[in-house]
């Protein structure tokens, strides 16, 4: 099944009956909502490859988010968790719904170190959040971009769920960095995450791609491929969003005028500023804050 709704789309996989893969991503500058049934037999396990997605249970009366490289793992057992899913603006997620039964099959030998899984927890809610390792983040774009013959897709995507789950679920003892095939990349994804760090923490005078490259150990073209791969956009249309967004929370909180918003974010000119403002949200820094405060 797949939509598209102006810039977002909705892709979902069925692997096999209990097994699926839901692919969401929302370019729009527009919150997107999605609901899905599914009942409590279910595992679900959603990845947040960039941007920021809200869940909400009972109405809207419990909620929580899913943040940018995080992923959270649900079961529970004892009542029906609906996804009822707010996706925001420049959002990436990947979901992976499996039946208890199914994973039952899968890893029946790790009972002993998957808490669900054990005896005495088979009938308790089980949550886990944490951050998405760069093994499973690079096997989470090959999903993603897998435009390859539709008769042999879902083979190749369930063969890439069966790797994002044993390396999600592998013991760290047992993990050994020297024979990892994904060394390469490994090293490649956290440099690239090293270069957005680095931006944000210079916003206001931030490096070249050149200078980003040197400092991070990536050459430029690995730098602007990989960047594109990983957060959905060039390194300078991502910090302008970031900026813009800072900006705005700064303006929000009324502790500082346009002038010293726009010196904090990079702008020596107020008048730069307020275009670059308009540009992101289609009105002026003095406006917006005119409408939050009445």
């Amino acid at each position: 099944m797949f939509k598209n709704v102006g810039e977002s789309s909705f892709d979902e996989i069925t692997l096999e009956k209990g097994f699926y893969v839901l692919h969401f991503q929302n370019e729009n500058d527009k919150v997107q909502n999605f609901v899905r049934e599914i009942d409590n037999t279910f595992i679900q396990m959603h990845f947040c490859l960039r941007g920021n997605s809200k869940f909400l249970f009972n109405d809207g009366a419990y909620t929580f988010d899913v943040l940018d490289n995080r992923s959270i793992l649900l079961y529970n057992p004892q009542r029906v968790l609906p996804i009822n899913l707010e996706i925001q603006p420049k959002t990436t997620l990947v979901s992976l719904l499996i039946s208890i039964e199914k994973f039952h099959s899968l890893f029946s030998k790790e009972s002993g170190y998957i808490p669900f899984l054990s005896d005495e927890n088979s009938n308790r809610k089980f949550y886990d959040d944490q951050e998405i390792k760069p093994t499973i983040a690079i096997v989470l774009q090959q999903i993603i971009n897998s435009n390859i013959n539709s008769s042999i897709r879902e083979l190749y995507v369930k063969g890439k769920i069966y790797e994002l789950l044993s390396l999600h679920f592998q013991k760290d003892e047992t993990t050994n960095a020297e024979y990892c095939p994904f060394l390469v990349d490994e090293q490649n994804v956290l440099k690239i995450r090293r270069a957005k760090e680095i931006i944000i923490s210079r916003m206001s005078e931030p490096p070249s791609l050149q200078e980003l490259a040197s400092e991070t150990g990536l050459t430029l073209k690995k730098l602007k491929e990989g960047f594109k791969q990983i957060y959905g956009d060039t390194v300078f249309s991502f910090l302008f969003d970031y900026k813009m967004e800072h900006a705005r929370k700064l303006l929000e909180s009324n502790l500082y005028n346009v002038n010293e918003v726009g010196l904090q974010v990079g702008y020596s000119t107020a008048s730069h500023f307020i275009a670059a403002f308009k540009k992101k949200f289609g009105t002026t820094p003095k406006k917006y804050v005119m409408s939050i405060n009445k």
